[in-house]
């Protein structure tokens, strides 16, 4: 298999290489990681791979259709993998124009080109490739306290500029599935975490918040639930739809974890305790500064992964205790990364 990996230098993407790249198999002849190395893409987290003559890394925009026409041609690829995406609500709420440029716009470049390429193929090449398009679980809008699990069939209700951006390119990709016969997938995820997450989502934020003693905000009351999936974990669904999904159909991927913001936020605040205690030996917990909610916060996210489960026979492995002691051990044993400043609201205690 030639692969190509958009976004392959960030947080989910690098993942996925290693899986790609670093399992005991002859399948990968060749990658390519396309990424424009915005904020969130690091060089330093494919670097590992830079001298494995099957990896390929070009700095590019998504946007340039020339560009991904040219490296499905050049590199014979089989399997097109989207993770190329612009995705922290914060980010949308102050600057929606990005969000519609990469997420919609990009996608659809991307989705002409490898229609145009799909169709020049031979077979059984053609019979071969796949284009698998990562998506959110924030498609599908928010659940009540006792609403069951979002399914794959759950209405898409998006409420900020950012899952709404996603939920088009869904729509886009489903759209020349059926209209033009493009072999697609989508998977819809839950909340990831795991090492080389940007520091600006919930947990990567947590944990260098408190390394450098600084306030942990959390919005409004905590009590926002979310579904938390491991990177890896996440990578290994990703390479099982791939692998066994049917074309034109769409997977739910979660981690069967549902937590509230200030239990995740407590959960790393005593692991670090445990791991990195800090000088004066007090608690974590005592940085975490409530500050006022975001605008249109979904108060749920849960996802059913039972037809990702029937189809593929993946299962999340990771429990969510050792996920995090792997996260916060990953960050100390680590460089500093840039603590965004995205979270500018006044602090109220409660």
């Amino acid at each position: 298999m030639r692969v190509l990996v958009t976004g392959g230098a960030g947080f989910i993407g690098s993942h996925f290489l290693d899986l790609l790249l670093d399992q005991d198999t002859t399948s990968i002849e060749e990658t390519v990681c396309l990424d424009l190395l915005t904020y969130a893409g690091n060089l330093q987290h494919i670097e590992h791979h830079r001298k494995d003559s099957r990896f390929n890394f070009v700095k590019g925009d998504l946007c340039n259709q020339a560009l991904a026409r040219g490296l499905l041609r050049d590199h014979a690829i089989d399997w097109v993998v989207n993770f190329a995406a612009e995705t922290h609500v914060d980010r949308s709420i102050e600057g929606p124009d990005a969000f519609i440029r990469t997420n919609v716009v990009g996608t659809h470049e991307l989705l002409k080109a490898s229609l145009d390429y799909y169709t020049s193929l031979p077979e059984p090449k053609a019979s071969n490739f796949r284009f698998l398009h990562i998506s959110t679980d924030e498609v599908y809008g928010s659940l009540g306290p006792d609403d069951p699990p979002f399914v794959e069939q759950s209405p898409y209700a998006p409420n900020s500029p950012y899952s709404a951006s996603k939920a088009a390119s869904d729509h886009l990709v489903r759209a020349y599935h059926h209209t033009f016969g493009l072999p697609t997938l989508i998977t819809n995820c839950s909340n990831n975490y795991g090492p080389r997450q940007f520091p600006e989502k919930l947990i990567p934020l947590t944990i260098t918040h408190a390394l450098q003693g600084k306030d942990i905000p959390l919005y409004g009351d905590g009590q926002n639930v979310r579904d938390w999936l491991y990177v890896e974990d996440h990578c290994r669904a990703i390479h099982k739809v791939l692998e066994k999904g049917a074309i034109g159909e769409t997977f739910n991927i979660g981690g069967n974890r549902e937590m509230t913001n200030i239990e995740i936020v407590h959960t790393v605040c005593a692991v670090l305790d445990g791991i990195k205690p800090r000088p004066d030996g007090s608690p974590y917990a005592q940085l975490i500064t409530f500050v006022k909610d975001r605008p249109g916060h979904d108060r749920r996210y849960a996802m059913s992964i039972e037809k990702t489960n029937r189809a593929t026979g993946w299962l999340p492995r990771k429990s969510f205790e050792d996920g995090i002691a792997q996260t916060a051990t990953w960050y100390l044993d680590s460089s500093p990364l840039p603590t965004p400043s995205h979270v500018r609201n006044h602090p109220r205690r409660p």
